[in-house]
Protein backbone atom coordinates (compact mmCIF):
# COMPACT_ATOMS: atom_id res chain seq x y z
CA UNK A 1 0.00 0.00 0.00
CA UNK A 2 1.47 3.34 -0.74
CA UNK A 3 2.19 5.97 2.07
CA UNK A 4 -0.40 8.01 0.60
CA UNK A 5 -3.36 5.79 0.97
CA UNK A 6 -2.50 5.04 3.64
CA UNK A 7 -2.38 8.21 5.32
CA UNK A 8 -5.48 9.00 3.87
CA UNK A 9 -7.28 5.87 4.78
CA UNK A 10 -6.39 6.73 8.56
CA UNK A 11 -6.86 10.26 8.21
CA UNK A 12 -10.27 9.78 7.73
CA UNK A 13 -11.11 7.08 10.40
CA UNK A 14 -9.67 9.74 12.89
CA UNK A 15 -11.54 12.92 12.05
CA UNK A 16 -14.36 11.63 14.07
CA UNK A 17 -18.23 13.50 15.24
CA UNK A 18 -39.53 17.56 17.65
CA UNK A 19 -40.68 21.16 17.13
CA UNK A 20 -40.67 24.05 19.61
CA UNK A 21 -43.75 26.82 20.45
CA UNK A 22 -42.87 30.14 19.36
CA UNK A 23 -43.39 32.23 22.65
CA UNK A 24 -43.59 36.24 23.12
CA UNK A 25 -40.82 38.23 22.06
CA UNK A 26 -38.33 39.15 25.27
CA UNK A 27 -35.26 41.90 24.93
CA UNK A 28 -32.11 40.76 25.93
CA UNK A 29 -30.70 41.17 29.27
CA UNK A 30 -27.64 40.34 28.36
CA UNK A 31 -24.25 42.52 29.39
CA UNK A 32 -20.87 42.01 27.70
CA UNK A 33 -18.08 40.87 29.23
CA UNK A 34 -14.66 42.64 28.57
CA UNK A 35 -13.10 42.13 25.56
CA UNK A 36 -9.81 40.01 24.91
CA UNK A 37 -6.64 42.10 25.68
CA UNK A 38 -5.69 44.27 23.05
CA UNK A 39 -2.07 44.07 22.72
CA UNK A 40 -0.61 42.94 19.22
CA UNK A 41 -1.71 39.32 17.87
CA UNK A 42 -4.13 38.56 20.40
CA UNK A 43 -7.76 38.16 18.93
CA UNK A 44 -9.94 40.36 20.22
CA UNK A 45 -13.30 39.07 21.01
CA UNK A 46 -16.62 40.36 22.87
CA UNK A 47 -18.69 37.67 24.53
CA UNK A 48 -21.82 37.51 26.52
CA UNK A 49 -25.36 35.23 27.88
CA UNK A 50 -29.09 35.70 26.02
CA UNK A 51 -31.44 35.28 28.66
CA UNK A 52 -32.38 31.83 27.29
CA UNK A 53 -29.24 30.59 28.00
CA UNK A 54 -27.93 31.20 24.57
CA UNK A 55 -23.72 31.84 25.09
CA UNK A 56 -22.28 34.14 22.34
CA UNK A 57 -18.94 35.11 20.87
CA UNK A 58 -18.12 37.39 18.42
CA UNK A 59 -14.93 38.45 16.84
CA UNK A 60 -14.79 41.57 14.13
CA UNK A 61 -11.94 40.87 11.72
CA UNK A 62 -12.18 43.11 8.32
CA UNK A 63 -9.78 42.43 6.37
CA UNK A 64 -11.60 39.77 3.97
CA UNK A 65 -15.32 40.11 3.14
CA UNK A 66 -16.01 36.18 4.82
CA UNK A 67 -17.99 35.43 8.15
CA UNK A 68 -18.27 32.50 9.77
CA UNK A 69 -21.24 31.44 11.10
CA UNK A 70 -20.66 28.59 13.75
CA UNK A 71 -22.89 26.91 16.45
CA UNK A 72 -21.12 24.49 19.02
CA UNK A 73 -23.44 22.08 21.03
CA UNK A 74 -22.23 20.70 24.30
CA UNK A 75 -23.40 16.74 23.20
CA UNK A 76 -21.10 14.39 21.58
CA UNK A 77 -21.53 10.19 22.12
CA UNK A 78 -20.97 10.38 25.53
CA UNK A 79 -24.09 11.74 26.78
CA UNK A 80 -25.37 9.35 24.73
CA UNK A 81 -27.69 6.25 26.79
CA UNK A 82 -26.36 2.02 26.45
CA UNK A 83 -27.90 0.88 23.65
CA UNK A 84 -29.03 4.16 21.90
CA UNK A 85 -25.16 4.93 20.67
CA UNK A 86 -24.72 7.23 18.25
CA UNK A 87 -27.35 9.34 18.64
CA UNK A 88 -25.10 12.39 18.60
CA UNK A 89 -23.57 11.46 14.88
CA UNK A 90 -27.01 11.07 13.64
CA UNK A 91 -28.33 14.29 14.55
CA UNK A 92 -25.40 15.85 13.15
CA UNK A 93 -26.74 14.51 9.82
CA UNK A 94 -30.52 14.73 10.05
CA UNK A 95 -30.09 18.80 11.54
CA UNK A 96 -29.47 19.00 7.57
CA UNK A 97 -32.96 17.92 7.15
CA UNK A 98 -34.48 21.28 7.24
CA UNK A 99 -37.16 22.83 9.06
CA UNK A 100 -40.24 24.40 9.31
CA UNK A 101 -39.31 27.00 7.15
CA UNK A 102 -36.59 25.40 5.09
CA UNK A 103 -37.28 22.45 2.66
CA UNK A 104 -35.94 18.90 2.69
CA UNK A 105 -32.68 18.89 2.18
CA UNK A 106 -32.12 23.03 0.84
CA UNK A 107 -29.84 23.76 3.84
CA UNK A 108 -27.14 23.10 1.23
CA UNK A 109 -28.57 24.44 -1.69
CA UNK A 110 -29.18 27.76 0.18
CA UNK A 111 -25.55 28.31 1.53
CA UNK A 112 -24.32 27.29 -1.85
CA UNK A 113 -25.78 29.57 -3.70
CA UNK A 114 -25.48 32.28 -1.38
CA UNK A 115 -21.55 31.84 -2.28
CA UNK A 116 -20.76 30.03 0.54
CA UNK A 117 -19.69 26.37 2.22
CA UNK A 118 -20.92 24.61 5.41
CA UNK A 119 -20.67 21.70 7.20
CA UNK A 120 -20.49 19.88 10.67
CA UNK A 121 -18.62 17.45 12.46
CA UNK A 122 -19.23 15.51 15.75
CA UNK A 123 -16.94 14.31 18.43
CA UNK A 124 -17.08 12.18 22.04
CA UNK A 125 -18.18 15.79 23.61
CA UNK A 126 -19.41 18.41 21.20
CA UNK A 127 -21.05 18.55 18.27
CA UNK A 128 -20.52 21.85 15.39
CA UNK A 129 -21.84 22.90 12.94
CA UNK A 130 -20.65 26.06 10.36
CA UNK A 131 -21.42 28.10 7.71
CA UNK A 132 -18.45 30.53 5.88
CA UNK A 133 -20.33 33.28 3.79
CA UNK A 134 -19.73 36.69 2.18
CA UNK A 135 -19.75 38.98 4.73
CA UNK A 136 -23.30 40.36 3.37
CA UNK A 137 -24.52 37.24 3.95
CA UNK A 138 -24.14 36.91 7.75
CA UNK A 139 -28.19 37.68 8.43
CA UNK A 140 -28.78 34.17 6.56
CA UNK A 141 -26.34 32.22 8.43
CA UNK A 142 -27.84 33.83 11.83
CA UNK A 143 -31.23 32.34 10.11
CA UNK A 144 -30.22 28.96 9.21
CA UNK A 145 -28.79 28.46 12.81
CA UNK A 146 -32.25 29.78 14.35
CA UNK A 147 -34.45 27.45 11.94
CA UNK A 148 -31.76 24.23 13.25
CA UNK A 149 -32.61 25.40 17.05
CA UNK A 150 -36.10 26.45 16.89
CA UNK A 151 -37.73 24.09 14.62
CA UNK A 152 -35.66 21.56 12.99
CA UNK A 153 -37.04 18.84 11.25
CA UNK A 154 -37.34 15.53 13.08
CA UNK A 155 -39.55 13.07 11.53
CA UNK A 156 -39.35 9.70 10.26
CA UNK A 157 -39.01 10.73 6.75
CA UNK A 158 -35.40 12.23 7.87
CA UNK A 159 -34.73 9.59 10.12
CA UNK A 160 -35.14 7.20 7.66
CA UNK A 161 -32.70 9.02 5.05
CA UNK A 162 -30.23 9.59 7.43
CA UNK A 163 -29.88 6.02 8.61
CA UNK A 164 -29.14 5.16 5.16
CA UNK A 165 -26.70 8.10 5.00
CA UNK A 166 -25.04 7.04 8.05
CA UNK A 167 -24.89 3.22 7.30
CA UNK A 168 -23.02 4.41 4.01
CA UNK A 169 -20.87 6.49 6.06
CA UNK A 170 -19.66 3.31 8.38
CA UNK A 171 -19.04 1.65 5.65
CA UNK A 172 -16.71 4.16 3.73
CA UNK A 173 -14.71 5.01 6.95
CA UNK A 174 -14.38 2.26 9.11
CA UNK A 175 -15.42 -1.34 7.09
CA UNK A 176 -13.67 -0.52 3.89
CA UNK A 177 -10.59 1.27 4.86
CA UNK A 178 -7.62 -0.39 5.93
CA UNK A 179 -7.24 0.05 9.79
CA UNK A 180 -10.71 2.05 9.52
CA UNK A 181 -11.99 0.31 12.40
CA UNK A 182 -9.48 0.82 14.69
CA UNK A 183 -10.92 3.48 16.58
CA UNK A 184 -13.83 1.56 17.94
CA UNK A 185 -12.08 -1.89 18.27
CA UNK A 186 -9.89 0.60 21.07
CA UNK A 187 -12.21 2.21 22.20
CA UNK A 188 -13.82 -0.47 23.68
CA UNK A 189 -11.21 -2.51 24.95
CA UNK A 190 -9.70 0.69 27.23
CA UNK A 191 -13.04 1.55 28.87
CA UNK A 192 -15.29 -0.74 30.15
CA UNK A 193 -17.33 1.81 32.60
CA UNK A 194 -17.07 5.05 30.60
CA UNK A 195 -19.29 5.86 27.39
CA UNK A 196 -15.97 6.92 25.76
CA UNK A 197 -16.05 2.90 25.18
CA UNK A 198 -17.98 3.50 21.79
CA UNK A 199 -17.18 5.68 18.72
CA UNK A 200 -19.43 8.85 17.68
CA UNK A 201 -20.68 6.64 14.90
CA UNK A 202 -22.43 4.32 16.82
CA UNK A 203 -24.38 1.40 16.51
CA UNK A 204 -26.45 0.78 13.56
CA UNK A 205 -28.44 -1.53 15.83
CA UNK A 206 -28.91 0.68 18.37
CA UNK A 207 -30.16 3.16 15.61
CA UNK A 208 -32.57 1.18 14.04
CA UNK A 209 -34.15 -0.25 17.03
CA UNK A 210 -34.93 3.49 18.07
CA UNK A 211 -38.43 5.04 17.80
CA UNK A 212 -39.39 8.40 16.50
CA UNK A 213 -39.83 9.94 20.23
CA UNK A 214 -36.57 8.80 21.27
CA UNK A 215 -35.55 11.17 18.36
CA UNK A 216 -37.52 13.72 19.61
CA UNK A 217 -36.79 14.00 23.17
CA UNK A 218 -32.94 13.65 22.17
CA UNK A 219 -33.54 17.28 20.25
CA UNK A 220 -35.91 19.00 23.10
CA UNK A 221 -33.03 18.25 25.78
CA UNK A 222 -29.68 19.01 24.07
CA UNK A 223 -30.73 21.35 20.86
CA UNK A 224 -31.26 23.85 23.54
CA UNK A 225 -30.18 27.97 23.52
CA UNK A 226 -28.21 26.75 27.35
CA UNK A 227 -26.65 24.02 25.63
CA UNK A 228 -24.69 25.79 23.02
CA UNK A 229 -22.28 28.37 22.07
CA UNK A 230 -22.90 30.56 19.11
CA UNK A 231 -19.73 31.96 17.75
CA UNK A 232 -19.07 34.23 14.50
CA UNK A 233 -15.82 36.07 13.42
CA UNK A 234 -15.02 37.59 10.53
CA UNK A 235 -16.37 41.05 8.53
CA UNK A 236 -18.79 41.77 11.03
CA UNK A 237 -19.64 44.73 12.78
CA UNK A 238 -20.26 44.15 16.59
CA UNK A 239 -22.95 46.12 17.43
CA UNK A 240 -25.05 45.09 14.30
CA UNK A 241 -24.39 41.78 14.70
CA UNK A 242 -25.83 41.49 18.84
CA UNK A 243 -29.15 42.86 17.11
CA UNK A 244 -29.50 40.42 14.24
CA UNK A 245 -29.26 37.78 16.93
CA UNK A 246 -31.98 39.03 19.29
CA UNK A 247 -33.77 39.19 16.44
CA UNK A 248 -33.34 35.53 15.36
CA UNK A 249 -32.55 33.96 19.06
CA UNK A 250 -33.77 35.79 21.46
CA UNK A 251 -37.22 34.20 20.69
CA UNK A 252 -36.28 30.50 21.32
CA UNK A 253 -36.99 29.01 24.85
CA UNK A 254 -33.92 27.89 27.13
CA UNK A 255 -34.65 23.91 27.78
CA UNK A 256 -36.82 22.68 30.20
CA UNK A 257 -33.48 20.60 32.64
CA UNK A 258 -30.16 20.31 32.71
CA UNK A 259 -28.85 18.01 29.30
CA UNK A 260 -27.74 14.50 30.69
CA UNK A 261 -24.01 15.07 31.99
CA UNK A 262 -22.28 11.39 32.66
CA UNK A 263 -20.78 11.45 36.33
CA UNK A 264 -18.58 8.01 35.52
CA UNK A 265 -15.42 7.36 36.45
CA UNK A 266 -12.92 5.14 34.69
CA UNK A 267 -11.50 2.52 37.01
CA UNK A 268 -7.57 2.51 36.93
CA UNK A 269 -5.92 -0.15 35.04
CA UNK A 270 -3.47 -2.03 36.33
CA UNK A 271 -3.21 -5.03 33.37
CA UNK A 272 -2.75 -4.62 29.81
CA UNK A 273 -4.81 -5.58 27.46
CA UNK A 274 -3.97 -7.21 24.36
CA UNK A 275 -5.67 -8.45 20.92
CA UNK A 276 -5.53 -8.94 17.35
CA UNK A 277 -8.10 -8.35 14.81
CA UNK A 278 -7.36 -10.27 11.76
CA UNK A 279 -8.76 -7.60 8.83
CA UNK A 280 -8.39 -6.86 5.40
CA UNK A 281 -5.13 -5.69 5.82
CA UNK A 282 -1.53 -6.33 3.98
CA UNK A 283 0.75 -5.38 6.65
CA UNK A 284 0.39 -5.79 10.12
CA UNK A 285 0.03 -3.02 12.21
CA UNK A 286 0.21 -1.95 15.96
CA UNK A 287 -2.06 -0.02 17.62
CA UNK A 288 -1.19 1.36 21.29
CA UNK A 289 -3.60 3.08 24.09
CA UNK A 290 -2.10 4.55 26.91
CA UNK A 291 -4.82 6.13 29.38
CA UNK A 292 -3.99 9.67 30.00
CA UNK A 293 -5.36 12.92 32.11
CA UNK A 294 -8.36 14.65 30.52
CA UNK A 295 -7.35 17.62 28.34
CA UNK A 296 -6.66 20.98 30.32
CA UNK A 297 -4.39 19.28 33.26
CA UNK A 298 -1.17 19.96 33.28
CA UNK A 299 0.16 16.48 32.70
CA UNK A 300 -2.14 16.93 29.54
CA UNK A 301 0.47 19.53 27.96
CA UNK A 302 3.50 17.75 28.73
CA UNK A 303 1.80 14.46 27.32
CA UNK A 304 0.64 16.23 23.99
CA UNK A 305 4.64 17.83 23.24
CA UNK A 306 5.63 14.48 24.17
CA UNK A 307 3.17 12.89 21.40
CA UNK A 308 5.29 16.00 18.92
CA UNK A 309 8.54 14.69 20.23
CA UNK A 310 7.86 11.20 18.76
CA UNK A 311 5.86 11.67 16.08
CA UNK A 312 5.55 15.26 15.04
CA UNK A 313 6.78 15.07 11.41
CA UNK A 314 9.66 13.34 9.53
CA UNK A 315 12.68 14.98 12.04
CA UNK A 316 10.75 13.35 15.11
CA UNK A 317 12.07 10.12 16.62
CA UNK A 318 9.52 7.14 15.39
CA UNK A 319 9.90 8.61 11.92
CA UNK A 320 13.99 8.91 12.03
CA UNK A 321 14.78 5.55 13.79
CA UNK A 322 11.74 3.01 13.16
CA UNK A 323 10.36 4.40 9.52
CA UNK A 324 13.86 5.75 8.26
CA UNK A 325 16.92 4.16 9.74
CA UNK A 326 15.47 0.68 10.68
CA UNK A 327 12.89 1.09 7.88
CA UNK A 328 10.75 -1.28 10.40
CA UNK A 329 7.66 0.82 9.72
CA UNK A 330 5.62 1.96 6.46
CA UNK A 331 4.31 5.36 8.66
CA UNK A 332 3.82 6.14 12.61
CA UNK A 333 2.35 8.42 14.19
CA UNK A 334 0.84 9.43 17.84
CA UNK A 335 -1.86 11.56 19.01
CA UNK A 336 -3.36 12.55 22.30
CA UNK A 337 -7.53 11.93 21.89
CA UNK A 338 -8.31 14.95 23.92
CA UNK A 339 -11.34 14.69 25.78
CA UNK A 340 -13.45 16.02 28.43
CA UNK A 341 -13.25 13.10 30.58
CA UNK A 342 -10.45 11.27 30.51
CA UNK A 343 -8.71 10.36 27.17
CA UNK A 344 -6.06 8.09 25.07
CA UNK A 345 -2.51 8.76 24.24
CA UNK A 346 -2.53 6.25 21.09
CA UNK A 347 0.86 5.35 18.90
CA UNK A 348 0.43 3.62 15.51
CA UNK A 349 2.66 2.16 13.49
CA UNK A 350 2.03 0.27 10.30
CA UNK A 351 4.68 -2.23 9.56
CA UNK A 352 6.80 -2.12 5.97
CA UNK A 353 6.72 -4.96 4.36
CA UNK A 354 8.44 -8.28 5.66
CA UNK A 355 8.49 -6.95 9.52
CA UNK A 356 6.15 -9.28 11.84
CA UNK A 357 4.14 -6.95 14.76
CA UNK A 358 6.16 -7.92 17.17
CA UNK A 359 9.65 -6.20 15.70
CA UNK A 360 7.65 -2.83 15.41
CA UNK A 361 6.02 -2.96 18.66
CA UNK A 362 9.55 -3.37 20.25
CA UNK A 363 10.95 -0.43 17.72
CA UNK A 364 7.83 1.58 19.35
CA UNK A 365 8.68 0.84 23.20
CA UNK A 366 12.74 1.30 22.82
CA UNK A 367 11.41 4.75 21.96
CA UNK A 368 9.04 5.27 24.59
CA UNK A 369 11.95 3.64 27.17
CA UNK A 370 14.87 5.92 25.80
CA UNK A 371 12.28 9.08 26.84
CA UNK A 372 11.54 7.53 30.15
CA UNK A 373 15.75 7.02 30.74
CA UNK A 374 17.09 10.31 28.81
CA UNK A 375 16.18 14.30 28.72
CA UNK A 376 15.86 15.57 25.02
CA UNK A 377 18.40 17.62 24.33
CA UNK A 378 18.01 21.46 24.23
CA UNK A 379 17.58 21.41 20.61
CA UNK A 380 15.18 18.86 20.39
CA UNK A 381 12.75 20.40 22.95
CA UNK A 382 13.28 23.78 21.22
CA UNK A 383 12.18 22.36 17.53
CA UNK A 384 8.88 20.81 19.50
CA UNK A 385 8.04 23.77 20.93
CA UNK A 386 8.37 25.80 17.59
CA UNK A 387 6.21 23.22 15.91
CA UNK A 388 3.51 23.22 18.73
CA UNK A 389 3.65 27.23 18.40
CA UNK A 390 3.08 26.64 14.50
CA UNK A 391 0.62 24.83 14.81
CA UNK A 392 -1.51 27.40 16.60
CA UNK A 393 -0.40 30.08 13.94
CA UNK A 394 -2.32 28.31 11.66
CA UNK A 395 -5.21 26.94 13.62
CA UNK A 396 -6.03 30.78 13.96
CA UNK A 397 -5.81 32.03 10.12
CA UNK A 398 -9.07 31.39 9.50
CA UNK A 399 -12.05 33.03 10.48
CA UNK A 400 -13.77 29.65 10.77
CA UNK A 401 -10.43 28.28 12.82
CA UNK A 402 -10.74 31.11 15.03
CA UNK A 403 -14.50 30.70 15.96
CA UNK A 404 -14.32 27.25 16.28
CA UNK A 405 -10.87 27.80 18.99
CA UNK A 406 -13.17 30.06 20.53
CA UNK A 407 -16.01 27.95 21.12
CA UNK A 408 -14.20 25.31 22.05
CA UNK A 409 -12.22 27.04 25.11
CA UNK A 410 -15.45 28.24 26.62
CA UNK A 411 -16.98 25.00 26.11
CA UNK A 412 -14.23 22.63 27.49
CA UNK A 413 -12.79 25.28 29.83
CA UNK A 414 -15.28 27.93 30.85
CA UNK A 415 -12.83 30.62 29.29
CA UNK A 416 -12.54 31.58 25.47
CA UNK A 417 -9.57 33.50 26.17
CA UNK A 418 -7.31 30.43 26.08
CA UNK A 419 -7.45 31.58 22.50
CA UNK A 420 -5.04 33.42 23.69
CA UNK A 421 -3.09 32.39 26.43
CA UNK A 422 -3.24 28.61 26.28
CA UNK A 423 0.47 28.56 24.44
CA UNK A 424 1.66 30.22 27.67
CA UNK A 425 0.74 26.88 29.18
CA UNK A 426 2.29 24.83 26.91
CA UNK A 427 5.27 27.29 27.12
CA UNK A 428 5.18 25.44 31.56
CA UNK A 429 6.27 22.22 30.22
CA UNK A 430 9.76 21.15 30.80
CA UNK A 431 12.37 18.30 29.93
CA UNK A 432 11.87 16.77 33.11
CA UNK A 433 8.02 16.81 32.81
CA UNK A 434 8.14 14.96 29.59
CA UNK A 435 10.23 11.88 31.21
CA UNK A 436 7.66 11.76 34.25
CA UNK A 437 4.59 11.41 32.24
CA UNK A 438 6.10 9.05 29.81
CA UNK A 439 6.70 7.08 33.06
CA UNK A 440 4.36 7.75 34.94
CA UNK A 441 1.49 7.05 31.74
CA UNK A 442 3.17 5.32 29.36
CA UNK A 443 3.22 2.04 30.85
CA UNK A 444 2.20 -1.71 29.64
CA UNK A 445 -0.61 -2.13 32.37
CA UNK A 446 -1.96 1.12 31.54
CA UNK A 447 -2.59 0.55 27.90
CA UNK A 448 -4.07 -1.41 25.21
CA UNK A 449 -2.14 -2.79 22.43
CA UNK A 450 -4.20 -3.83 19.07
CA UNK A 451 -2.50 -6.20 16.05
CA UNK A 452 -3.99 -5.40 13.38
CA UNK A 453 -3.13 -8.96 10.80
CA UNK A 454 -4.17 -10.11 7.54
CA UNK A 455 -6.80 -12.21 7.47
CA UNK A 456 -4.61 -14.98 6.17
CA UNK A 457 -2.95 -15.02 8.82
CA UNK A 458 -6.09 -16.12 10.91
CA UNK A 459 -5.95 -19.49 12.28
CA UNK A 460 -8.26 -22.08 10.81
CA UNK A 461 -10.68 -23.19 13.09
CA UNK A 462 -11.49 -26.52 13.74
CA UNK A 463 -14.42 -28.71 12.56
CA UNK A 464 -16.96 -29.02 14.77
CA UNK A 465 -17.10 -32.77 16.09
CA UNK A 466 -13.69 -33.30 16.18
Amino acid sequence: MKKTVLYVALSQCLLWSAVAQTPKKTAPKAVAKPAAATTQGRIKFTEYDLPNGLHVILHQDNTTPLVAVTMMYHVGSKNEQPGRSGFAHFFEHLMFEGSDNIGRGDYMKIVKSAGGQLNANTSNDRTFYYEVLPSNKLELGLYLESERLLHAKVDQKGVETQREVVKEERRQRYENQPYGSFFPEVLKRAYTTHPYKWAPIGSMEDLNAAKIEEFRDFYKEFYVPNNAILSIAGDINVEDTRKLIEKYFSEIPRGPKAPYRPKVTEPVKTKEVRDIVYDNVTLPGVFQAYHMPAQGTPDYYALDVLQTLLAGGESSRFYKEIVDKQQKALQTSVFPLALEDPGLFIAIGIANMGTKAEELEAAMDTEVERVKKELVTDQEFQKVKNQIETNFVNQNARVAGIAESLANYKMYFGDANLINTELERYNKVTKDDLRRVANKYLTKENRVTLYYLPKAMEPKKEDKGK
